[in-house]
């Protein structure tokens, strides 16, 4: 994945990221509140040689032995011979190994000191505790371990208390900031880690980038999500002027300057399917149908879909005869062919359901009916059924310039497009681009396709690229189409 898809998901999923931070910071204050705090005291002895010799060469001896000996004496502070007296000495209820657990020694490494640190639940107790057992750390040493040959022998060695233990003023655990820190960056990971893997394991449309990792077809447009659009299907004539209305006509432009790239120059004939069920591909067709006669273009919408057709609900007209009906030489064209609105655009609906729609759609009849109609129109879309219901789309787009194929932003599946993507190729035919749907206007998935700008950025680059020599040709084609359209 990309750094733009890691942040469409921190933006999708931020609510149960931050969430699950709090959670964690929540977590590690009960954890924190709930243990007891504990205390540490720490007392630090200085280990020196004793000895009648001022010589320095004596006194130096006498350091280095000092210096070798401070481990070892910081190794037996935890011994029942120096502990066993301060559990008697201050009446403590447990034995000297139990003490020995919360008492550490240390010895700086060249260096004349002990430190001995002692950690308790309670602050005052926990200093005497650490004085008595460095008192009864130099008794055990000076009286026993280093005594002198007879009563009167001072010490070889002497410990001295350089920093008494005081009563520490905050416990040292739980560290409550550091628990907290450490709550926030656990449920950060956690927060992150679930969206990642939920983004993952979803393996819906949701970006420009999704439908790039399975097909090279450009993305011609995409159509925002409308909650009213089963009420008002025909958003170019109902509401001319919203924004979904717009973009059908940016997609009307960029289906324009496709066109132009195509050897036929007379007639544009495009099979509009779709993967799935409910993905608008029939509302698309229509408006797209309707966006182009704004232009003055004559344009042929044909109900190929002879399974559930919908062309004839949507546009408002009967629908109990039409291709069918040609098809099978029960009715010429002309007869079932309807004019819509003020402009020229004509709907030729599916007629009745037949019992074999795939047959029908791949017959030589379709092929001349196509044949004949290309000379008198600048545009024919056809409504097919999706991809990967029936063959019928695949099959019919062998006799059109090629397919435009819709997704369902959020809902499409990326294994369903690559099906529908590879059912065109088997059959022959061509993708020559894709329709995204359902766009939504909020959230991180409104800007995932935002590489194409007002969804007009094909159409730019293509207007970039035509040379002076090329525009020359589109204006004598639109001439020859417009003359073509008054003889017709």
């Amino acid at each position: 994945m990309e750094l733009r898809d890691y942040l469409r998901i921190l933006h999708k999923y931020w609510i149960s990221i931050v969430a699950l931070t709090l959670l964690g910071v929540i977590a590690a204050a009960g954890i924190s509140l709930s243990i007891p705090p504990k205390y540490e005291a720490t007392t630090q002895l200085y280990v020196s040689a004793r000895g009648e010799s001022s010589a320095i060469g004596d006194l130096a001896q006498g350091s280095n032995l000092a210096r070798q000996s401070v481990a070892t004496y910081a190794g037996i502070v935890g011994t029942e011979s120096v502990l066993g007296p301060v559990v008697k000495e201050l009446g403590l209820e447990r034995t000297a190994t139990q003490l020995a657990a919360d008492v550490t020694a240390t010895a700086p490494v060249n260096q004349s000191l002990i430190n001995i640190s002692v950690v308790g639940q309670d602050a005052e107790r926990t200093a005497k505790i650490a004085n008595a057992i460095g008192a009864s750390l130099s008794a055990v040493v000076e009286g026993e371990l280093e005594a002198g040959d007879g009563e009167e022998e001072p010490s070889l060695v002497s410990l001295s208390t350089v920093q008494p233990a005081l009563v520490p003023s905050s416990p040292t655990s739980p560290n409550l900031k550091l628990n907290l820190a450490l709550g926030a960056l656990l449920g950060l990971a956690l927060g992150v880690g679930q969206a990642v893997l939920r983004s993952t394991l979803d393996t819906r449309i949701h970006s420009s980038h999704d439908i790039e990792q399975i097909t090279e077809a450009p993305m011609l447009g995409g159509i925002t999500y409308d909650p009213e659009a089963k009420s008002r299907p025909l958003v170019v004539h109902a509401d001319p002027r919203s924004s979904r209305a717009e973009s059908f006509r940016t997609l009307r432009t960029n289906l324009q300057f496709l066109a132009v790239h195509e050897e036929n120059e007379k007639a544009r004939s495009f099979v509009v399917t779709s993967a799935g069920a409910s993905e608008g591909k029939s509302t698309t067709t229509a408006n797209l149908a309707i966006a182009l006669s704004e232009t003055g273009a004559r344009v042929l919408l044909i109900d190929g879909d002879l399974r559930k057709p919908k062309v004839a609900e949507y546009m408002g007209i009967e629908g109990g005869a039409g291709l069918t009906n040609v098809l099978i030489n029960q009715a010429e064209l002309v007869d079932v062919m309807q004019r819509w609105g003020r402009g020229q655009l004509y709907l030729l609906p599916a007629g009745k359901v037949p019992p074999n729609p795939s047959e029908l759609l791949g017959s030589k009849s379709m092929d001349e009916l196509l044949n004949s109609v290309k000379e008198h129109f600048d545009f024919i879309l056809i409504d097919a059924p999706p991809l990967l219901l029936v063959t019928d789309a695949a099959v019919v787009s062998k006799f059109t310039n090629g397919a435009l194929l819709v997704a369902a932003s959020g809902q499409t599946r990326k294994q369903e497009l690559h099906g529908a993507v590879r059912s065109l190729g088997a059959a022959g035919a061509k993708l020559l681009g894709v329709i995204v749907t359902m766009l939504p206007t909020k959230g991180p998935d409104s800007y995932s396709y935002g590489a194409y700008g007002a969804y007009g950025g094909y159409a730019e680059a293509q207007e970039a690229q035509l040379s002076d020599t090329d525009s020359l040709k589109i204006l004598q084609a639109g001439v020859r189409r417009g003359r073509g359209a008054e003889r017709a």
